[in-house]
């Protein structure tokens, strides 16, 4: 047996000898590919890795890429001209927004009387005549002559119907409220307990700061007499600043909000819905005995909006504090900029589709995007959806 295995050995080809090694290695190849792969995939899932990738990745973004080091010192010279002279241009920039400021001061005032006419009109006070309401419609909404009778039978049948109830609702009830609740940025901050409050708004108007004084704006938002608070008027005050930071005079880009301060609402009795009362059960640790604690913590409303955090003297803040501050700049921003201006489109819904066609397209990229990675991670043979 011995020499048949001999022989059986002795005739076997080197050549052959090298592809079993070849194959030999090329499955050890694929099973440290495979464990790669893998160790990959486990490192991606992790938390702390993502983080700390993503914080080496952030400290890359904008780093020099050593182009200018390579420069001859006479052309650094240069550079450095054009970076002083790109220092004066922002603070001519600063100028300009300067004057914006003051172009917006006074066409505040050319808008406010039909502001204010408006504001008569939702609270009753104005009615208007019959050729103010007058609308024509688009060519593409004017009715066939049989919806118009259609339109006018229904129309005839509600006065018929209001008649009977002998109430006919004053002004434009809820148009504050309705305008609230169509726009996601300011309906994320109500709350149930907000709505009936918000009934009462008859107004939101915009101040500028006077000339000389420094930049700022003041929204107003009045209140018909109700039995929540004693206020008729809730402020709150934006301060802006429009000057290039001397430390980062690059990062300049048209004024900013620095701070604001909102107002103290003199609140009814029981009627204060930022605060709500819990019961707690403490149980003594030596004699066993349990009472009832009863304690008064904040609670999610949208008049916290009239009281933002403070910002310390140094300007450091917080993360919440921060992020709450963002938010609440952004808030301030748009009410002045687009609800105050155009309140009654975004009472109709007209501004609010307006804004949406402004990301259609985008909104249709990230759905695609979105729909190649799920793909590709379902034909990834790493793939586990459980994970």
């Amino acid at each position: 047996m011995a020499d048949i295995d001999n022989k059986d050995q002795a005739e076997i080809d080197p050549a052959d000898m090298e592809d079993v090694e070849e194959v030999e290695e090329e499955e050890t190849g694929e099973d440290e590919n495979s464990k790669a792969r893998q160790l990959t995939v486990q490192m991606m899932q992790n938390p702390q890795i993502l983080a700390a990738l993503q914080e080496r990745l952030d400290g890359l973004n904008g780093s020099p890429s050593g182009y200018m080091e390579s420069l001859p010192k006479i052309v650094k010279r240069r550079v450095n001209a054009l970076k002083n002279l790109q220092v004066k241009c922002a603070h001519i920039e600063a100028k300009f927004y300067e004057e914006v400021h003051e172009l917006e001061r006074k066409y505040a005032a050319l808008y406010q009387p039909l502001f204010d006419k408006r504001s008569d009109i939702v609270k009753a006070a104005y009615e208007p005549t019959d050729e103010e309401c007058e609308w024509k419609a688009d060519e593409e909404e004017e009715l066939t002559v049989s919806k118009q009778d259609e339109m006018k039978e229904k129309a005839k049948l509600e006065e018929e119907k209001k008649d009977e109830e002998k109430e006919d609702p004053k002004g434009i009830p809820e148009f504050w409220l309705t305008v609230f609740k169509n726009v996601d940025l300011l309906s994320d901050m109500l709350q149930e307990h907000d709505e009936p409050i918000l009934k009462h708004l008859q107004d939101i108007k915009v101040k500028f700061s006077d000339p000389g004084e420094p930049m700022s704006f003041t929204l107003e938002f009045h209140f018909e007499p109700n039995d929540f608070f004693t206020n008729t008027v809730l402020t709150k005050t934006y301060k802006m600043r429009s000057e290039p930071d001397e430390s980062d005079p690059f990062s300049f880009d048209g004024p900013e909000i620095m701070c604001c301060t909102g107002c103290t609402i003199e609140w009814t009795k029981g009627k204060n819905v930022t605060l709500k009362t819990i019961k707690k059960k403490q149980k003594h640790k030596g004699r066993g005995t349990v009472r009832t604690v009863t304690k008064t913590v904040p609670n999610d409303s949208f008049f916290n909006f009239f009281t933002p955090p403070e910002v310390p003297e140094n300007g450091e803040l917080d993360e919440d504090s921060e992020a709450v501050l963002a938010a609440d700049f952004e808030i301030g921003h748009f009410i002045r900029e687009r609800i105050v201006p155009r309140a009654v489109l975004y009472f109709t819904g007209e501004a609010i589709e307006d804004d949406d066609d402004d990301y259609d397209e985008e909104g249709e990229e990230a759905d695609d995007e979105e729909g190649e990675e799920e793909a590709d991670e379902e034909n990834d043979p790493e793939y586990d959806p459980k994970v």
